[in-house]
């Protein structure tokens, strides 16, 4: 059955007076109105009909079994047929650092993060970083990014979509992480953020991005007598839902002051294997490698 991501973030009814409550608090058998997005893809793209049954997630956990039961020009109603309270979460909690790249390669790393179970990646910019967004363009690209998740999740079985947490230099973030290290407290709603971020993050699955992580990884550049896996690694991945955060630099690497940030913000230099990895292919690599070691421990 085709899968639907049920927006719950748009607080505004549209103009027939409809509103898109979490799924969890309609009842089995009960009536829902699907969102603009849905309506258009299964309505009007796929030419779904009255009676075709699908699946509807909202990011708050599991997924609903439900049948088309009216269709007109800009609205459709389902029904509430079932409920399956199973996420497919990985087993290992993730946050990327991730430093924009341009076009499709950031498109490619989001994609295939999401598939692979990221939690949420935390986009930034840097001294050799390809990418600057100015002011106007951040909710355009926010906004994109968001839905490349969303598309993933929609596509792989996964019922929590990461969330894609608005651009910040590398230097501020690290200095937040040196600041709030101790307390726990870390800001995964900057000022300008998508309206999916800000309604998904309240929930509590989403609370350890709030807290210190077990373990901060640098994915580096080989380098002479630097050991290749952080010896904390193994002993992290035996704990129950270990929660990692990952920092993947540009193409240009980066910046020897940066470097050093990191390594005072408790990023440990990891390198997987000996050759040099393009920026998309990292968080595949090191997404893949944690959870393969994961199920081994």
């Amino acid at each position: 059955m085709r899968r639907f991501f049920y927006d719950t973030s748009n607080d505004i009814s549209d103009e027939r007076g409809s509103l898109h409550p979490q799924l969890s608090t309609l009842a089995i058998g009960d009536s829902a109105e699907l969102t603009e997005s849905i309506v258009h893809h299964w309505c009007r793209v796929l030419r779904a009909n009255i009676g075709d049954q699908g699946i509807l997630f909202d990011g708050f956990g599991g997924e609903y079994q439900v049948q088309l039961q009216a269709i007109s020009k800009k609205h459709a109603t389902v029904t509430l047929l079932a409920h399956v309270d199973t996420d497919r979460s990985a087993a290992v909690f993730t946050k990327i650092g991730l430093v924009m790249s341009r076009g499709e390669r950031m498109d490619y790393a989001i994609q295939k993060s999401t598939e692979l179970g990221v939690t949420a990646i935390q986009l930034l910019s840097s001294h050799h970083g390809e990418v600057n967004l100015k002011p106007a363009q951040v909710e355009k690209k926010l906004a994109h990014w968001q839905q490349v998740a969303i598309a993933a999740c929609e596509q792989c079985g996964l019922n929590r979509p990461p969330l894609i947490i608005a651009p910040v230099s590398i230097n501020d973030w690290l200095k937040k992480s040196v600041t709030h290290s101790s307390d726990a407290q870390m800001d995964v709603r900057p000022p300008t953020t998508s309206t999916i971020v800000t309604t998904l993050s309240q929930d509590p699955y989403y609370q350890i991005l709030q807290q210190p992580a077990d373990l901060r990884l640098q994915l580096s550049v080989p380098a002479a007598g630097q050991p290749a896996t952080p010896k904390s690694l193994p002993t992290v991945l035996t704990q129950q839902s270990p929660y990692i955060e990952l920092l993947i630099g540009p193409e240009g690497g980066l910046s020897v002051d940066e470097c050093q940030q990191a390594a005072k913000a408790g990023f440990e230099p990891w390198q997987i294997g000996s050759r040099i990895l393009r920026t998309e292919t990292a968080p595949v690599v090191a997404l893949a490698t944690l959870h393969a070691l994961s199920y081994y421990e």
